[in-house]
């Protein structure tokens, strides 16, 4: 199994940082590719990361209400 890094992206030229507002899959789950897996508020606006392969969420490293800096690890997720 490969252990995939999902990263907060850069939505914007000037956003440094984003607050994890909601997760919306949990440790376990299955996701596809693209699916959205959290909801970001980043510079006043609502942003939803969504998954960069098909696989389970295996590990949420950034929790509800903690803010991570642009390319930072937020979760992983285990491909087969």
């Amino acid at each position: 199994m490969a252990k995939i890094e999902v990263l907060l992206p850069q939505w914007g030229m000037g956003m440094n940082e984003g607050t994890i507002t909601s997760w919306l899959k949990s440790v376990g789950d299955t996701v596809d590719e693209d699916e959205p897996l959290a909801e970001v508020e980043a510079e006043k606006v609502e942003e939803t990361i969504e998954a960069p392969v098909t696989g389970t969420l295996s590990e949420i490293v950034v929790a509800e209400g903690e803010t991570a800096e642009v390319r930072t690890v937020v979760a992983y997720i285990e491909t087969a």
